[in-house]
């Protein structure tokens, strides 16, 4: 896909976020907004995937590690083919093989189960060390959020991904600055980022805009080409990106818009795909 596609795809990818959670009258919308974008690249651009054989055994690896933001991931799935986007309303429903996080048992494409913060890297850790050791060439790539690397099994994980110098491993930080409870380096300051996975041995990519395909391509190019270490790709995103009311505010950390709101949400994506289509 060319630039104008991703960008065009990552509008529907959050148009289906915000439908999803106001259906749920539950959810994560902030977060998933605020990755949109990288789902997207990876599931559109990056990952050697096949919705139609989700286990082949040669894909790449997904791990959502930030489990929470569940809405993003299977709204990349979904418009990616991986099962109807009709389905999306069922988000968190009795029923539903969509439920609040990553359930590898019940949803195709989802290669990890994930919620419990800190984990999931772990895991992405441990599918990058089992490729090196059977000899196949599949990468790994596990996306993190800023809040959750106040987790210590985060760097745990990162530390035995340097040692093992695993330059299959792709790990991505989404940087929107805001948790739960508030702004992140108020609650339990995790900063410098960079720093720290540089102490641990990664090759460190800073995105300024982790919103703008263009920059996220050139970081996973550069990512590709890194051998002897793994990749930490640290992306500054706008937490709720893309509809007026939720931007840069920790209240859509984890609430879901009544129907008005909604309707204003949709109104803000549609303007956005409209100004995408003039280009």
């Amino acid at each position: 896909m060319n630039t104008l596609e991703l960008q065009k795809m990552a509008n529907e990818v959050r148009k289906s976020i915000v439908t999803a959670v106001h259906s749920a009258k539950s959810g994560h919308p902030g977060g998933s907004l605020s990755a949109a974008d990288v789902f997207t690249y990876l599931y559109f651009e990056e990952m050697n995937i096949d919705p139609k054989n989700p286990n082949k055994p040669d894909r790449d690896r997904f791990v959502l590690s930030k489990g929470h933001t569940a809405p993003g991931y299977y709204s990349a799935l979904a418009h990616r083919g991986y099962f109807p986007v009709e389905e999306l309303v069922t988000l968190r429903h009795v029923g539903s093989h969509l439920q609040g996080h990553p359930c590898m048992q019940h949803t195709p494409g989802v290669d990890m189960s994930s919620g419990s913060l800190g984990q999931g890297i772990s895991v992405a850790v441990g599918m990058a060390l089992s490729a090196k050791m059977s000899g196949e060439d599949y990468r790994v790539y596990t996306l993190l959020g800023d809040g959750e690397i106040q987790e210590g099994q985060v760097w745990e994980a990162s530390m035995f991904a340097g040692h093992r110098k695993l330059d299959n491993l792709c790990v991505i930080v989404d940087n929107n600055g805001l948790q739960i409870d508030g702004n992140v380096a108020d609650v339990c300051s995790p900063y410098p980022i960079d720093k720290k996975f540089e102490a641990f041995n990664f090759h460190v990519i800073n995105v300024a805009d982790g919103n703008d395909m263009d920059q996220l391509r050139a970081a996973f190019q550069e990512a590709r080409q890194t051998k002897g270490m793994p990749t930490a790709i640290i992306m500054k995103t706008v937490k709720g990106k893309g509809v007026s009311f939720m931007e840069n505010q920790a209240s859509w950390h984890g609430s879901a818009p009544n129907d008005e709101q909604y309707a204003v949400a949709m109104a803000d994506l549609e303007k956005v795909g409209e100004a995408l289509c003039q280009k």
